[in-house]
C-alpha cells in the first residue's frame, strides 16, 4: 500500500515539453456530514492514480481516478448502506492563461494539494441522496415498517373525510 500523500510536489518530477507521467498514491477523504448522520469512506487510504503531462509553456494537465464507498444510513430506510462511487476528474494549470485555466489545487511552487482535489472531486461525484440500494422502498410512513423486508406492506384506506356527515345520520 502506497503512503499516504496529502500533498505532492510536481515540480520534483522534472517533467520535460509533452512529457507525462503516472502516479500512484494514497489520499484519506476524511468523514462526510449528510443531513446530521456521519458517513465515513472506505477504504480510509483511498488509491489513487495521478496522470502528469507538462504542457507548453510550463502549463499542466492532471487526470485524477479512484473507486471509494461511503458507509453510513441508507437515507431512506435508515439501513446500512455502502454505495461505491467513481471518480475521474482533470485540472489544468496554465500560467497566464487566465482565472479559468489556474488550478486551485496547485500553488506558484508546483505543489498539488491532492487531499483537497480529492475529497471536492469525490464530494461532486455523490448523488443527493445516499441509498443502500438504487431502488429501496423507504419506511412506510404511517407506521415505519421497513418496505424493503415486506413489499405488500399496505394499511387500510381511512374514510373519505367529505362523507363524515353521513355518518352522523341515523336512519330507522
Amino acid at each position: 500500500m502506497t503512503a499516504r500523500t496529502d500533498k505532492f510536489d510536481l515540480g520534483r518530477l522534472r517533467l520535460t515539453s509533452g512529457e507525462g507521467r503516472r502516479l500512484e498514491l494514497a489520499v484519506s477523504l476524511g468523514r462526510f456530514e449528510f443531513a446530521s448522520e456521519h458517513y465515513a469512506v472506505e477504504p480510509e487510504l483511498v488509491p489513487v492514480v495521478v496522470d502528469v503531462s507538462k504542457m507548453t509553456g510550463a502549463g499542466l494537465a492532471l487526470r485524477l481516478r479512484f473507486s471509494a464507498a461511503l458507509v453510513g444510513p441508507c437515507m431512506r430506510c435508515l439501513g446500512p448502506a455502502a454505495p461505491r462511487f467513481d471518480v475521474d476528474a482533470r485540472e489544468v494549470n496554465q500560467p497566464g492563461g487566465g482565472e479559468e485555466l489556474q488550478s486551485p489545487y496547485l500553488d506558484d511552487a508546483d505543489v498539488l494539494d491532492l487531499a483537497a482535489w480529492a475529497r471536492d472531486a469525490y464530494v461532486l461525484a455523490l448523488p443527493q441522496q445516499l441509498l443502500c440500494r438504487p431502488d429501496c422502498a423507504g419506511l412506510c410512513p404511517e407506521c415505519g415498517a421497513e418496505l424493503n423486508a415486506d413489499p405488500g406492506h399496505a394499511h387500510e384506506r381511512p374514510p373519505d373525510p367529505r362523507w363524515a356527515a353521513l355518518r352522523e345520520l341515523k336512519l330507522e
